[in-house]
């Protein structure tokens, strides 16, 4: 059994097939799943489908590339969806982490200051209601961690998605007590640093994802749009680059996916 720790289910291509995506990922092993939302208006967009599937689990938050169109008024809708009683239907009690949140500095799609500045407006809203985050960093690692170092109460409850680095990175963000979460890409040919990085961290503090519709895993790269059955392929690789079997790599991080997001059993 695995979990889809990071996935985008709101993608129309996933949401208008989401009862044979959902099939697919059950059948593969992938008992359940959680869809992260880039906005609150995204996450109301999640809702009919973890009503629909109780498999489903939600984060929510404002994603880096979507700062610059944010005022007061999303802000606000993010809190007062984290603050409080999300869903009064089936899916209450499945909201689950605050993000993908953080820095790109890959695209810049809004100005540095302004991310971050929604990024500390966000930390500091899941220390206050007590949720785990989930940091999206491109090519800004170093100052996410900067960052972070400010907030060391929220650390050991903070992931790193789609974790790229290699072992030098992966030991900045673990000694701030931070996760590492792994994508496809590791499973790509050139991607030796991102898998040395994967082999060598805490059995305790590694889960994975597919980061669905993007990165699809080898052997299925041309796949499109990615999907979270797919999510076998990343932890059969980093179970070989570990030197363990797929089964307890499996178990291991899906014990590790319900402590850190606080999961009940199936």
């Amino acid at each position: 059994m695995l979990v889809d720790t990071h996935c985008h289910l709101t993608y129309p291509a996933l949401f208008e097939r989401i009862d044979a995506v959902v099939s697919r990922a059950h059948a593969a092993g992938v008992e359940r799943m959680i869809t992260v939302a880039t906005d609150p208006l995204d996450a109301r967009a999640a809702l009919p489908l973890l009503e629909r599937h109780p498999s489903l689990y939600l984060a929510a938050g404002i994603h880096p590339h979507e700062a610059a169109k944010v005022g007061d008024d999303e802000l606000q809708a993010l809190a007062a969806l984290h603050r409080g009683r999300w869903s009064s239907g089936p899916a209450a009690g499945r909201l689950v982490a605050l993000g993908e949140i953080g820095l790109d500095f890959h695209y810049d799609f809004a100005p540095r200051d302004v991310q971050e500045r929604i990024f500390r407006e966000q930390l500091s809203l899941a220390i206050e209601v007590g949720r785990p985050v989930i940091i999206h960093a491109r090519e800004s690692e170093s100052r996410v961690c900067a960052i972070l170092a400010e907030y060391r109460e929220i650390c050991e409850r903070t992931v790193f998605h789609c974790f790229s680095g290699g072992p030098e990175l992966a030991k900045q963000v673990l000694d701030l007590g931070c996760w590492l979460s792994f994508t496809g890409v590791a499973t790509f040919r050139n991607a030796g640093e991102i898998r040395a990085a994967a082999a060598a961290a805490p059995a305790d503090r590694i889960m994975v994802e597919t980061d669905a519709p993007y990165l699809s895993p080898e052997p299925h790269r041309k796949v499109r749009p990615n999907e979270p059955a797919l999510v076998v392929h990343t932890a059969r690789r980093i179970a070989d680059e570990r030197g363990t079997t797929y089964e307890a790599f499996a178990a291991q991080t899906t014990h590790n996916a319900e402590r850190f997001f606080g999961l009940g059993a199936e």
